[in-house]
């Protein structure tokens, strides 16, 4: 198919735009595996990308879609064969290479793996880059030797994608997991992916002191600013906290008193990197560890002509857990 329908970001005399258009596929970058998307999915990321409310985008046009599954048609690269099964994420798609938002892929085969076995296209989508980057913030707390046996943790931001696959993944795991999100009516799919405990996320969106009552023995903090400030002050002594996002904003209003006096230990995680030891590693233990019945009730399904409208929807919290878009 030499003519594929794509969303471009387009930004120039005429302003900011994103809208859906048709290419050629000698219009795509370089790289030398191409492949049939057939599947991609809607992260924050996308949706700051669509609407421009972030500086996510670095060159023009762009095609935005932090991810995407698909089928290869075409590899020059050792690793991968014509019909292989692959999933692509980060490594500046959708910000400085073509991305997922688009029937045709063009990508270097260092940024692709296999798909692993037990997943399906559709639900490696379901996890996507925030599923994996859930998955990245539970390796970091296992990393520093944290285990359920010494109490609660907490997810910030528990009812968006990112959130919701640690609640799920935390629990399965054996964690008892508080769930902190500013959407009450969320309260019951929580529960249903495994959290312990609710709370509003008013109890830590607000300044409060440097140290606070022991709480949590660690926790998943996806909004950063004040709230990641309180729930380094209420971690217990030799806690860890996972910070993988900035929802609230990038500021970080701290003081040196949780880790000198607590000894509680800020892990940073990024997805972005294409390494691919630890995203082999990272997928394989989401593959094994995520119950796929517990990832369909976080997911949601939406056909490619709904692409744009969700991207620009999940900006304004419109979209609870995983959304999938099918692509072909």
């Amino acid at each position: 198919m030499s003519a594929f329908a794509a969303i471009r970001i387009d930004k120039d005399e005429a302003g900011y735009r994103a809208a859906y258009a048709e290419l050629a596929e000698s219009e795509l970058m370089e790289g030398d595996v191409d492949v049939e998307v057939t599947h991609s999915t809607v992260n924050y990321k996308d949706g700051l990308a669509v609407t421009g409310k972030a500086p996510v985008v670095r060159r023009f046009p762009m095609i935005p879609g932090v991810d995407f599954a698909g089928r290869v048609t075409r590899s020059d690269h050792p690793d991968f064969r014509p019909g292989d099964q692959v999933i692509a994420g980060g490594c500046g798609l959708g910000e400085q290479h073509y991305g997922g938002f688009s029937q045709r892929a063009r990508v270097s085969g260092d940024w692709l793996i296999h798909l692993p076995k037990g997943l399906t296209p559709a639900q490696a989508m379901a996890i996507g880059s925030a599923g994996y980057t859930a998955m990245l913030c539970v390796l970091a707390l296992e990393r520093q030797g944290l285990e359920p046996s010494r109490g609660p943790v907490v997810v910030t931001g528990a009812a968006g994608g990112v959130g919701s696959v640690a609640v799920a993944l935390l629990a399965a795991l054996g964690w008892r997991v508080v769930a902190s999100t500013g959407r009450p009516e969320e309260g019951a799919y929580l529960k249903d992916l495994g959290a312990f405990e609710i709370i509003d996320r008013a109890e830590l969106s607000t300044p409060g002191k440097p140290l606070q009552k022991q709480r949590f023995s660690g926790g998943v903090d996806t909004v950063g600013a004040v709230t990641l400030a309180n729930v380094l002050a209420q971690t217990a002594m030799d806690g860890v906290v996972a910070a993988c996002g900035n929802a609230q904003g990038m500021e970080l209003p701290t003081t040196v008193a949780p880790f000198i006096l607590r000894g509680v230990s800020l892990i940073g995680v990024e997805s972005v990197r294409p390494n691919l030891p630890l995203r082999r590693t990272g997928w394989e233990r989401l593959a094994r560890d995520l119950d796929k019945g517990m990832l369909a009730r976080m997911t949601e399904t939406a056909p490619f002509s709904e692409a744009l409208e969700r991207a620009r929807s999940i900006v304004a919290g419109k979209i609870r857990g995983r959304l999938v878009i099918e692509i072909g």
